[in-house]
């Protein structure tokens, strides 16, 4: 994150274990809820990795005049999020959407051939092909970071 050139990481999370790793990994505030945190101007950047549409629709109110809004999380094909144009407009907020499929793989590599990333704190559970099920119900449970299912394991 500070890698990047963030001064200030603040994350928000429901799963305390994901709380933890972004503390390791340098944000300032953990939280279960954005209400917690304060940011009386907003944040410069906020990224929803949800893709649930209240998530989409209360962080954009959170971005600061002339900040970036950056959605990652997927939402599903037919989603509709609701904002208020004039908003964006008036406090020149930029609104920009990423796969991490462009030039993302490079720098995801270099990050992990310098050590910055270490997979072993990314993928918190792996499983077999004959563990499927388990895996799915964990990621329906919220439980974890990143589950990894290998079939030849």
């Amino acid at each position: 994150m500070k890698r990047a050139g963030a001064g200030r990481v603040d994350v928000v999370d429901l799963n305390a274990e994901r709380l933890q790793t972004a503390v390791r990994w340098g944000a300032a505030t953990p939280s279960p809820r954005p209400t917690s945190l304060e940011m009386p101007r907003g944040w410069d950047v906020v990224i929803d990795c949800t893709g649930v549409v209240a998530a989409i629709e209360d962080g954009l109110p959170r971005v600061d005049k002339g900040g970036t809004f950056l959605q990652f999380g997927v939402t599903g094909m037919h989603d509709t999020a609701k904002w208020n144009p004039y908003v964006v407009f008036n406090q020149e907020i930029t609104i920009t959407g990423s796969m991490a499929v462009l030039r993302a793989y490079e720098r995801a590599a270099a990050l992990f051939a310098d050590g910055v990333l270490d997979p072993d704190v990314m993928i918190s559970h792996r499983y077999g092909l004959e563990d499927y099920p388990k895996a799915l119900q964990q990621f329906a449970d919220g439980v974890g970071r990143k589950i990894q299912v290998n079939p030849g394991a």
